[in-house]
């Protein structure tokens, strides 16, 4: 198990060949991930009209611990609304930051959006 959490924008960058894809490659074997990460990361691959048995042999071959919004992490998801604010934050982007927060491990991201939130968690940018 890697103690880092990974965002939907991580794992698309490693996806799509972009920059940061290395620092994401090096940290996701065991990473942590939100179940509604991988539901953003399959809308993302279906939006691109990838077949369902690729996009999840695509998104297995991370191999990462995969963790539900259970009902303590989906109220600590919402109300980071309150805390991100403006910045457009996603559902799945408060998940992947609420397990960050409840496991105290760095959120990885390539959301610049993310990069001054003060809310208890490190937040690293792959780019």
């Amino acid at each position: 198990m890697s103690d880092i959490v990974l965002d939907a924008s991580a794992i698309i960058a490693v996806l799509k060949g972009e920059s940061g894809a290395e620092l994401v490659k090096i940290s996701a074997e065991g990473a942590s991930v939100s179940a509604v990460t991988i539901a953003e990361v399959a809308t993302w691959l279906a939006a691109q009209g990838t077949p369902a048995k690729r996009a999840y042999d695509a998104i297995n071959c991370f191999q990462l611990t995969v963790e539900p919004l259970n009902h303590a992490r989906a109220i600590a998801a919402g109300f980071l609304v309150s805390k991100t604010g403006r910045r457009g934050l996603s559902l799945a982007d408060r998940a992947c930051l609420a397990l960050a927060i409840e496991l105290g491990f760095p959120a990885l991201t390539g959301d610049r959006a993310w990069r001054d939130l003060e809310i208890g968690v490190e937040i690293r940018l792959i780019r």
